[in-house]
């Protein structure tokens, strides 16, 4: 090695307190062409009702996913060795100030991604980017859905706007891209000014857990019937932090107490190992409303948790090819 050659080392080996935060210490990469999991930042909360802040979200749950690991705990699945994972960086904005042009930035991006082969791991920004991410995904055939949230985002215009963070899945399924029958949404709670986006899931045939439901069942039974409703088809994971308790999650823009803990949160997404998962996103970290840190550490968390699963999942369709 010469004095212009910099030393190769991994990352994961490192101080955590060391090297350029991306997620889960993974490789920054820009050539997508030996990529299968792409690890994106979606910095955008021009879709929130109430309380903004979300846009801050990929950069703190970069510096807290510095805490991860490599090897789960529990399954002792090392997703590196799994799937080839790199963080792709941020969605580049060049309509920052216009909701429609930012959901189209959303979509070119997640289009380029799909179009590599590469598996999107997103982390937002509020829950207005999946229905982008959707059509960038999903357009060829719709994909199947296990939603864990406090909402079921599926009410119509709000303000005159169709495309706030509680629409995504309602348009989703107008264009064709969910497929409402195959989804799932679990831990719905709180009280609300319109029924209509309770009674548009349960007329589509969404199958909605509210949160009582959930504590009745508990959560192994929950998993068996998230299991049941997407079948084998291709699957995709969205996890909306504000389906925890506020307890655990305090800095997401629309709190609702009565929530999962994170323990069972961990247990639900586990139990989804298996599933022909195709995408995911973790959403509605806003850093701002919790200056401890400690929602954007829960949301890091729970993206490595799906990481893990796209990671087998990767593995699976690649031993079949």
């Amino acid at each position: 090695m010469n004095d212009t050659t910099l030393p190769i080392h991994d990352p994961m080996f490192r101080p955590r307190y060391t090297e350029i935060a991306t997620f889960m210490r993974a490789p920054l990469a820009s050539d997508l062409a030996d990529v299968d999991i792409a690890l994106v930042g979606v910095p955008f909360d021009g879709g929130v009702t109430n309380r903004a802040g979300a846009r801050h979200g990929p950069r703190e749950m970069r510096n807290m996913s510095s805490f991860m690991r490599a090897i789960h705990h529990v399954t002792r699945v090392n997703p590196y060795t799994l799937a080839r994972i790199a963080d792709v960086g941020d969605v580049p904005f060049t309509k920052g100030f216009e909701l429609k042009g930012s959901l189209d930035d959303i979509e070119g991006f997640f289009r380029r991604l799909h179009r590599a082969g590469c598996v999107p791991l997103a982390a937002g920004g509020d829950h207005s980017i999946t229905y982008p991410i959707f059509k960038a995904i999903a357009a060829q055939r719709p994909v199947g859905m296990v939603h864990v949230d406090a909402h079921t985002d599926t009410w119509d215009e709000f303000l005159g706007s169709k495309f706030t963070h509680g629409a995504p899945f309602r348009r989703a399924v107008e264009d064709g891209l969910l497929d409402p029958k195959r989804t799932v949404q679990i831990g719905i709670r709180g009280a609300q000014n319109t029924a209509d986006g309770w009674d548009f899931s349960a007329k589509t045939g969404m199958r909605v857990i509210f949160i009582e439901e959930f504590s009745r069942l508990g959560v192994d039974r929950v998993i068996a019937e998230a299991r049941r409703v997407v079948g084998d088809g291709p699957t995709y994971v969205s996890f909306d932090v504000d389906g925890l308790d506020p307890v655990y999650a305090p800095g997401t823009g629309t709190p609702e107490i009565g929530g999962l803990t994170t323990l069972e949160a961990l247990a639900l997404l586990r139990g989804l190992a298996g599933l022909d998962l195709v995408g995911g996103d973790v959403v509605e970290v806003a850093p701002p409303f919790d200056p401890t840190g400690n929602t954007a550490l829960v949301g890091a968390t729970m993206m490595y948790e799906i990481m893990c699963l796209l990671a087998g999942a990767v593995a699976r369709r690649k031993a079949r090819a």
